[in-house]
């Protein structure tokens, strides 16, 4: 009768475990809305967003494709914890670092830097039925500028 304990206790850990990563509103296939969107005239357009779990429970991967200004494919990939610490970023030319803190379970702050200064800083909201998400940002642009763009997407 002593092993009910251990077994329970594993059990109620990993319904634990299954609940929290069911509740990661953000992960998905996230497509870009334009008719809902505003997004600056030159600013980068993002069509797509993935966010999938990498590794532990707390690690996410985010894989970013859209256009450029000039019409070339961009692509960029974050891996990191959504705990407010910076973590690397490849093939975005705005930022080489990024972070994102929880706000809330639908809510997520995100920050860019560019060698060492902040070029990036907005909100990440996902809708109450989980269909949609809503990115507010600020980007630093090349004449030194902080651009406004607000990025609708529909969960895929």
């Amino acid at each position: 009768m002593k092993i009910k304990g251990p077994i329970l206790a594993l059990a109620l850990l990993f319904a634990g475990v299954t609940v929290a990563s069911a509740q990661d509103a953000n992960l998905g296939t996230w497509k870009l809305n334009e008719a809902k969107s505003r997004i600056a005239k030159g600013a980068t357009k993002n069509h797509t967003v993935v966010y999938e779990s990498a590794g532990d429970l707390d690690t996410t991967k985010v894989i970013v494709d859209g256009t450029a200004a000039d019409g070339s494919a961009t692509h960029n990939e974050w891996t990191g914890k959504f705990n407010g610490l910076y973590y690397a970023v490849a093939g975005d030319p705005i930022s080489d670092m990024r972070m994102y803190s929880r706000i809330n379970d639908r809510t997520l702050s995100i920050t860019g830097k560019k060698d060492g200064k902040v070029t990036l800083k907005g909100t990440i909201t996902i809708s109450r039925n989980g269909s949609s998400r809503t990115v507010s940002t600020s980007v630093l642009n090349a004449q030194g500028r902080w651009v406004r763009n607000t990025a609708v997407y529909d969960k895929q």
